[in-house]
């Protein structure tokens, strides 16, 4: 009997297949690039890629050693390739979520079925954190795309036979994943998985998995990936090995040193959210992964202790941030799958009320914020937010009508279960991206990009200087292709500007007698000032003339009169 499943039809998962990645990608270069980390790591790859020094990493021409160098590696290369951009600086990241999806997917199908497999690529591709970030230039999602390649190369090596060429090969596969999650963001790229397989084998008691972990050639490899580089940084900068290795480490997670604390359930909201369209079958997925106590090896588990580890470790970290847990969802993804699998539509029927639900809090969420705004409300804000209103009104649209119609269809026999799947995957994904596409204007404003052109203007000479008083722009530079000169704000490069204080002004009165200088020698000028700051300077004789002002920022050029270039 023909199957009517969309599951058992190539075509109709192609056609899916091939609509997400036309979405995806053209995501990738629908929004400016938004501060703080797009900005930063677009630029850092930008100077790395202008300069040709890929060993020091620097930031506005100051060395920055808080990360490794694989991402900055890899976006400097996409410059090099095509060019400086908002798409370049997101491909890398965008690889990185599409190598999560297709991990899974393979992975779903070797370690459980191929069923398990094309819905553990739908609940990852459409979890509103993942297709998010996989949007976002930040460290997180590659430590992600690499920790998956990881948890994948594992489960299958250890569901494969022992000794064999499969066996072996995903284990490299596993060592690989943890060398570049290492060169993406630190340790936590092998110490995490390490701790999830030490744990899995004292609540299994089963020490058999040790024996085929392909040891030897993994460390060579690991090694191999990873050691040239911290070397080499080493030797030209001594002082890199103290500060990534404590400081960024060690002090990170036992201190607030970079105050960036939360609760102990700061994650559990950003779990919450990051999981929709699949928040109905969110705990049942975790239900059975605790539930995995078959003979032998058990995936199910090493799924579980992944993602209650991960979660628990950021919890207690003295240092968090919503990207922080982005690399369990590929877990959850495959946890999920299975339970959609093995259980009846009733998982699919609460899934497709909660995703409705979920739309209908943010249209009640929506109305209560825009009602809120009064004649105390920055005129600005008020603006952002009535322009992004139809865009989140058409987010939460779509998922009260995906979600009712994802209900009505789990009623159905096998067919309707799995266009069940697929419609809360459709919705799920698109109503994030519209969230994200229609954030561009506030995210215009808070990269300052609208004022390109204007600074662009009065850029009359290749050297003329601009100086970040008080404030530092992420985004700007990479737009403008220039660092600037910091004046009094060390912001996140202390450190390196400990170690190469001429880059930079400590005083704002030795700021003003340079500004001077420049206006007295008729040499054009540019300042990006804080708010209170230009409002001090006001009240002085300091020559200066705005080409723009917000409430983040003011703008200023000196008097010199501008020449044509």
């Amino acid at each position: 009997m023909k199957s009517n499943s969309p599951y058992d039809s190539p075509r109709t998962l192609w056609i899916i297949a091939l609509a997400f990645l036309a979405v995806w990608f053209y995501m990738l270069g629908a929004r400016t690039l938004v501060p703080t980390d797009e900005g930063r790591y677009a630029e850092m790859a930008r100077e790395m890629l202008a300069t040709g020094d890929w060993i020091t990493l620097r930031l506005n021409g100051i060395k920055y050693f808080e990360k490794p160098p694989l991402q900055n590696w890899m976006n400097a290369l996409t410059f090099a390739v095509f060019g400086l951009g908002d798409w370049q600086a997101r491909l890398w990241t965008g690889l990185n979520g599409l190598l999560g999806v297709a991990a899974v997917a393979y992975t779903g199908s070797k370690v459980f079925s191929g069923r398990v497999g094309i819905t553990a690529a739908l609940v990852l591709g459409s979890s509103f954190y993942w297709a998010g970030m996989g949007h976002v230039n930040s460290l997180d999602m590659g430590l992600s795309g690499m920790m998956t390649l990881s948890l994948c190369g594992l489960l299958v090596a250890q569901s494969a036979d022992k000794d064999s060429k499969t066996e072996r090969n995903a284990m490299l596969v596993c060592w690989l994943g943890m060398a570049l999650a290492t060169m993406s963001k630190g340790l936590i790229g092998f110490v995490l998985p390490g701790a999830v397989l030490v744990i899995y084998t004292v609540v299994t008691r089963d020490l058999r998995l040790w024996t085929r972990l392909h040891m030897g050639k993994g460390l060579v490899l690991f090694f191999a990936v990873t050691a040239p580089w911290f070397i080499l940084i080493a030797l030209k900068n001594p002082e890199h090995p103290k500060f990534f290795f404590i400081h960024e480490h060690f002090d990170r997670f036992t201190s607030n040193v970079h105050k960036r604390g939360g609760a102990w359930y700061y994650f559990f909201p950003i779990l919450i959210l990051g999981a929709i369209p699949w928040i109905g079958i969110l705990l049942q997925g975790l239900v059975a992964g605790l539930r995995d106590n078959g003979p032998g090896f058990q995936p199910r588990k090493v799924l579980f202790i992944w993602v209650v580890f991960l979660f628990f470790f950021f919890s207690v970290s003295g240092s968090k941030l919503p990207g922080y847990i982005l690399p369990i969802f590929p877990a959850l993804a495959l946890l999920i799958a299975w339970r959609v699998e093995q259980a009846g539509n009733q998982p699919l029927k609460s899934a497709g009320i909660l995703l409705s639900l979920a739309g209908i809090t943010g249209l009640l969420i929506l109305t209560i914020y825009l009602k809120k705004m009064d004649d105390n409300t920055d005129p600005i804000d008020i603006a952002l937010a009535l322009n992004y209103a139809p865009w989140l009104v058409g987010t939460c649209t779509i998922s009260i009508v995906g979600g009712l119609f994802a209900w009505f269809l789990s009623h159905k026999e096998k067919a309707g279960k799995d266009w069940a799947v697929i419609t809360l995957a459709v919705a799920g994904f698109l109503a994030g991206q519209i969230a994200f596409l229609g954030h561009d204007p506030w995210g215009k404003y808070i990269a300052g990009s609208n004022y390109i052109p204007a600074i662009e203007a009065e850029l009359t000479q290749p050297n003329t200087p601009i100086y970040a008083v008080g404030r530092y722009e992420q985004a700007l530079p990479f737009y403008l292709q220039r660092t600037t000169i910091l004046v009094e704000f060390p912001d996140e490069m202390q450190f390196g500007l400990e170690h190469e204080p001429q880059l930079w002004i400590p005083k704002r009165e030795d700021f003003i007698v340079k500004w001077q200088a420049h206006q007295d020698k008729g040499e054009p000028a540019i300042a990006i000032l804080r708010n209170d700051i230009y409002e001090i300077l006001k009240k002085s004789n300091f020559p200066m003339r705005i080409i723009a002002k917000d409430p983040r920022r003011v703008i200023v050029a000196n008097l010199v009169k501008k020449e044509s270039k």
